[in-house]
């Protein structure tokens, strides 16, 4: 018998997709009120989870403490056996179970009332017993599952980990959280390197291709593939003499090319930019001028060459 796995993966879609604008009809104001309390904690967030529900946790947990939330996971069962002491009064707790009913997450709620913890539950079943010993419930019921036999955890782990995007951008926007602020906690990553790094980290600055405005266009074209920038500085950044620039004076003037001098050559003010710029200034600045190249400029001197190629390194 043909399958058609296409169809198959379209289906679960759908399902998942529809289960998600489930969630829409649910939200009420115990999600404005988990916000309202993680805002105003002195406390860490601390997520909880078992089996799926674990896993998808700790994807939440990682994206609350790379937006702005102090965060860590807690595997139940560790709790049990001593992590707890890690939870302080003032963390918010947050319960992950689709049942609500699983045990090793159950039996941690005499410690965590007791402790004073504000409670944050995410279930599928708002009637069952961690909903109900929750000061705040979050709905993640959904329609049916993606698995045909409605066992394997599919579009309520979906909907458990959308309900966590929805509580990380809330805080965010409320945080007023900004893309250099999530650079510092992704320093390795690109945007955080954009955004950290400095001109003078990976310009080049060594063996600059500099020549003479009077230099004669073979000169020009031996700097030019010695330098292997595909450019040539003119008399300390007066100009700057592209590969592009060689091809179009080619064309339009091919019969006194080899008679051009480099100031005839170069295109006169190149942009240029400081070395204690952020990358993410000389990338806008690229872009804006739909240029590849900057002259790096210290107190008026040329001290090297940043390209679009350095950026993406």
């Amino acid at each position: 018998m043909s399958v058609d796995y296409k169809q198959i993966a379209q289906r679960v879609f759908e399902i998942e997709a529809n289960a998600v604008l489930h969630l829409t009809s649910q939200l009420d104001d115990d999600f404005t009120d988990s916000v309202d309390a993680i805002l105003k904690t002195q406390g860490r967030v601390v997520i909880c989870g078992m089996g799926k529900s674990g896993l998808i946790g700790k994807k939440i947990m990682a994206t609350l403490a790379s937006t702005g939330t102090p965060c860590f996971f807690m595997h139940p069962g560790e709790a049990f056996h001593g992590d707890l002491g890690m939870v302080s009064p003032a963390d918010v707790f947050v319960a992950l179970s689709n049942s609500g009913e699983t045990e090793e997450v159950i039996r941690l709620l005499p410690f965590l009332k007791d402790n004073g913890n504000v409670i944050v539950s995410m279930t599928g079943k708002p009637e069952s017993t961690l909903a109900k010993n929750s000061h705040y419930h979050l709905n993640i019921a959904v329609p049916q599952e993606a698995c045909p036999h409605q066992l394997a955890p599919t579009s309520s782990t979906t909907a458990t980990l959308v309900m966590g995007d929805a509580l990380a951008v809330a805080l965010m926007e409320a945080r007023d959280f900004q893309p250099h602020e999530f650079a510092r906690f992704h320093p390795g990553g690109s945007l955080g390197r954009k955004l950290l790094t400095r001109v003078k980290h990976e310009m080049k600055s060594k063996n600059l291709p500099l020549i003479s405005g009077s230099a004669s266009a073979t000169e020009v074209i031996h700097v030019m593939n010695e330098g292997r920038l595909g450019l040539c500085i003119v008399d300390q950044g007066k100009g700057v003499i592209t590969d592009g620039d060689l091809r179009r004076h080619m064309e339009t003037d091919a019969a006194n090319f080899m008679q051009l001098t480099a100031t005839e050559l170069m295109g006169s003010n190149p942009k240029t930019i400081s070395s204690e710029a952020r990358l993410s200034e000389a990338e806008e600045l690229m872009n804006n001028h739909k240029i590849t190249s900057l002259l790096v400029e210290d107190n008026q001197e040329v001290v090297g060459v940043i390209q679009i190629y350095d950026l993406n390194a």
